[in-house]
């Protein structure tokens, strides 16, 4: 494939383990969603297209880290990005703990830690703190992930294999945070704005790679792609309020020109892409499953894991994916030589693609 790097299968074939995931206790249900858009932007000009796209968006319910009332309010960036930090230090210690045992492991056998999100800015990164507070060596790797967004999910997890082939034998912990919520703008009326505000969601996971043995999906190749001329269409625009979400309405039409790149990726490692057992699909919209599944020629119920995360959670950016892989373990179908596709979408727009296997 040009322009797209993949590994060499006959390398070390690093082990995704189990993840872990963190969801806030305060649920979003889609009554309470259009109910609030109708109430809070009565007399925008485009409401009715607004609540269409709000209702065909196929999200049950959200969760988020603050009580309704108060994710409706704009305290300010310095408040909000305090929140982000609180909540993160509350709760990234449960959902690693939860990681390292599904892996087998211990803090102490993690030679470098990932820690995704584009919903907060902390600086040093949660990744030193992980490192003072958790039990992590003082050696181990740090390597935040802070623009990718959604994609992010995929590149942690090619980034983490990439570590674990650089080094043979070591192991990978990745943590991907995302408060989405934390970023509504109330005074902002664009349309697609409206629309993330009914999609994202708030999650944390983890998982780890492991460098030897393990149990769960073991990479064997991946690639990186960016959509020609779309870096524009998913994007922050950073204002004195903070993160605005900016969504171009082709968006959701981005997958007819990507799924072209997965086929192509897949048939590279000699597999058939309608063919496979599993997709870890990134939970972008109805739309973004339905492109994929009509273009490839999959299954409906393949994409049932991922359609079942956009239901249940909502968009949770680059914890999606490890949702979508955390149903595959708990559903107990997997068996030895099972294949697997994992993708991760995002601004840029960028594609994150990984193949792998059961072990």
């Amino acid at each position: 494939m040009a322009g797209i790097k993949v590994t060499d299968e006959e390398r070390i074939v690093p082990t995704l383990c189990k993840p872990a995931i963190d969801l806030p206790e305060f649920v979003v249900t889609h009554d309470e969603t259009v109910d609030m858009t109708e109430r809070v932007h009565a007399d925008h000009p485009q409401l009715a297209l607004a609540l269409r796209l709000i209702r065909n968006v196929g999200v049950a319910k959200r969760h988020i880290v603050l009580p309704v009332a108060e994710a409706l309010r704009h305290p300010g960036l310095a408040v909000r990005n305090a929140t982000y930090e609180r909540e993160a230090k509350s709760r990234i210690p449960q959902v690693v703990a939860e990681a390292l045992g599904n892996a087998g492991v211990r803090p102490g056998d993690i030679d470098a830690l990932i820690v995704v999100s584009c919903t907060g800015f902390v600086m040093p990164s949660l990744t030193a703190w992980m490192v003072n507070t958790l039990g992590f060596p003082r050696h181990v790797a740090q390597i935040p992930i802070a623009q990718l967004g959604c994609a992010a999910g995929g590149s942690s997890i090619n980034r983490a294999h990439d570590y674990c082939v650089s080094h043979p034998g070591r192991n990978v912990l990745v943590v991907a945070c995302e408060f989405c919520s934390l970023c509504y703008q109330p005074d902002d009326l664009d349309v697609g704005n409206l629309l993330s505000n009914a999609l994202f969601g708030d999650a944390i996971a983890a998982a780890v790679m492991l460098g030897n043995g393990g149990t769960g999906i073991s990479i064997e190749a991946h690639c990186s792609y960016i959509l020609p001329g779309t870096e524009k269409w998913i994007a922050y625009e950073v204002r004195e309020t903070g993160f605005h979400f900016m969504l171009d309405k082709r968006v959701p039409d981005t997958m007819r020109a990507v799924t072209p790149v997965c086929q192509e990726f897949v048939a590279e490692h000699g597999w058939n892409m309608s063919d496979l057992d599993y997709y870890i699909i990134h939970t972008g919209g109805p739309k973004v499953l339905s492109t994929l599944r009509d273009q490839a020629d999959i299954r409906e119920e393949r994409l049932e894991y991922s359609r079942t995360t956009l239901r249940e959670r909502g968009n949770i950016a680059s914890a999606s994916i490890f949702d979508v892989a955390r149903r595959i373990f708990d559903s107990a179908d997997t068996k030895p030589g099972d294949t697997f596709l994992i993708g991760g979408f995002g601004p840029g727009i960028t594609a994150e693609l990984a193949v792998g296997t059961w072990r």
